[in-house]
């Protein structure tokens, strides 16, 4: 699938992230390969899938683009969303359409720069790059750096960056007003949990819009029922 093409089949749909954390029970690359295939009979237009096993599981169940990213945790760096040259090159192999990185200004392994991260993947993949950001600044350095698209991911997950409950739609404002006049999609990921917030978000410009717990997590969505009829009987 060419670039083009990819931004087209993109735009104004619905991405679905199937991820499960390893203390859920749904934890397992065949329970996320149903999962993606439940997205994509709902309208899906794309998954984004974590790590070799769950991308190949997607991959080869579903006829959709997939958003590929690696997340591993390595002692020293806060950096965990495809950390390496290595772990892209990894998740490119087994069928990912698109490789999602951390580009926020954190450092990497190896003082690995965005610039040569991105190159890479360009020159030697032959991948697009999904950059995962957390402000404008980051959000303009990785296109700067050469990112083809550019998503809200990381909003309140960075220490420096706006913590809130819901979906950061300022800063989603703030990158599509900056980053559409040179026709770079922004993509709106980060706590969407309705489908209200999820028009919102291309109301304001999104590209396309990414939701994953309010969807793939049912031990997630029944805690929050839980809590509201516990608070709601104790009031």
């Amino acid at each position: 699938m060419n670039y083009s093409s990819l931004i087209e089949r993109l735009c104004g749909g619905l991405i679905v992230s199937c991820q499960a954390l390893p203390d859920e029970p749904l934890y397992g690359a065949q329970h996320m390969a149903a999962m993606a295939r439940a997205a994509a009979a709902g309208g899906a237009i794309a998954i984004r899938a974590n790590g070799p096993a769950d991308i190949a599981a997607c991959r080869a169940i579903v006829n959709l683009p997939i958003i590929g990213l690696f997340k591993e945790d390595i002692p020293g760096f806060e950096v965990r969303i495809t950390p390496t040259i290595e772990h892209a090159e990894q998740i490119a192999k087994v069928g990912s359409d698109v490789i999602a990185i951390d580009a926020t200004n954190r450092n990497r392994p190896g003082q690995l720069s965005i610039e040569t991260l991105i190159t890479h993947v360009h020159t030697h993949i032959g991948k697009p790059i999904l950059a995962d950001v957390s402000t404008l600044e980051e959000g303009l350095a990785a296109v700067e750096a050469g990112a083809d698209f550019v998503a809200t991911t990381l909003s309140g997950y960075t220490s420096y960056s706006l913590s809130q409950p819901g979906p950061d739609f300022d800063l989603l404002a703030k990158l599509v007003a900056h980053l559409k006049p040179k026709e770079i999609p922004v993509i709106a990921e980060g706590r969407i949990a309705t489908p209200e917030q999820a028009v919102h978000a291309l109301k304001l410009g999104a590209h396309a819009v990414v939701v994953g717990s309010a969807i793939t997590r049912p031990q997630w969505l029944t805690a929050q029922f839980t809590t509201a009829i516990k608070e709601a009987s104790s009031a």
